[in-house]
């Protein structure tokens, strides 16, 4: 197995712009990048530093897309917690991505099912995903692929786990979530890279376990460890004093 690079900075700050620099990197080779962003705060202070390169220079996003990984299911798209609302304040409107290069799950769908296949297919007409920026639940979840006896490949409609269901982006709700609608694992997996981020004490205890390299479905994330091409980056505060040798 190919050792994954795996790179410990200083405080959230850091973390946050080398992530930003990391995505500001592929973008230059590639400046129709298809980008999978998740929502939350994890990946939040990278997306402003996005914004900033942006006003800098408006030219190196002409071509950038995004597909969102994940959303809440049954809630109105303008939810203050809904991912929608957090992507669209902090990079669909802020790099001007215009709807052609922009798709995601809508968490109103009156067909959950629909909804999910047509990501699907979308999907396989836009993709691979280049670079697919993750999250680590603190249950392993990676998208809303939650700890299961066996996971989803595809797009899919997900049952929340009760821990999910108190994510903090839901403090800011009207209406609690009744589902999930996610990427699958086979789509995440066949990310050209896969850059994952890691912040927080709070985090610590399931960073610890995904360096086990003990690959479960009941912790997806484990299942980065197959990936080719994909990198581990933390905090001091999630990584403590873990050995980080990949």
């Amino acid at each position: 197995m190919k050792s994954t690079p795996i790179q410990t900075l200083e405080n959230y700050e850091d973390l946050s712009r080398q992530v930003a620099q990391i995505i500001m990197n592929a973008l230059r080779e590639k400046p129709d990048l298809l980008l999978c962003a998740a929502a939350g705060s994890t990946p939040a202070r990278a997306y402003e530093l996005l914004a900033e390169q942006y006003r800098r220079d408006e030219s190196s996003f002409d071509q950038f897309r995004v597909i969102k990984l994940d959303e809440w299911g049954g809630i109105p798209m303008n939810d203050p917690g809904s991912c929608e609302t957090q992507l669209r304040r902090q990079l669909v409107l802020p790099l001007a991505i215009s709807p052609e290069r922009y798709l995601g799950f809508r968490s109103d769908a009156t067909d959950p099912d629909a909804e999910c296949a047509r990501m699907r297919s979308h999907l396989e007409l836009i993709g691979p995903i280049d670079l697919c920026v993750l999250g680590l639940g603190t249950n392993g979840h990676v998208g809303m692929n939650e700890p299961a006896g066996y996971l989803q490949p595809l797009s899919h409609v997900a049952t929340l786990a009760e821990v999910s269901l108190g994510h903090t982006m839901l403090l800011r709700s009207r209406v609690p979530p009744t589902y999930g609608l996610t990427l699958g694992m086979a789509e995440i997996l066949s990310s050209r890279q896969i850059l994952l981020i890691v912040s927080g004490g709070h985090k610590r205890e399931p960073f610890r376990q995904l360096l086990r390299h003990e690959i479960s479905t009941q912790f997806p994330a484990s299942f980065l460890w197959l990936h080719p091409n994909w990198r581990l980056l933390c905090d001091q505060d999630a990584a403590g004093n873990c050995n980080l040798l990949g």
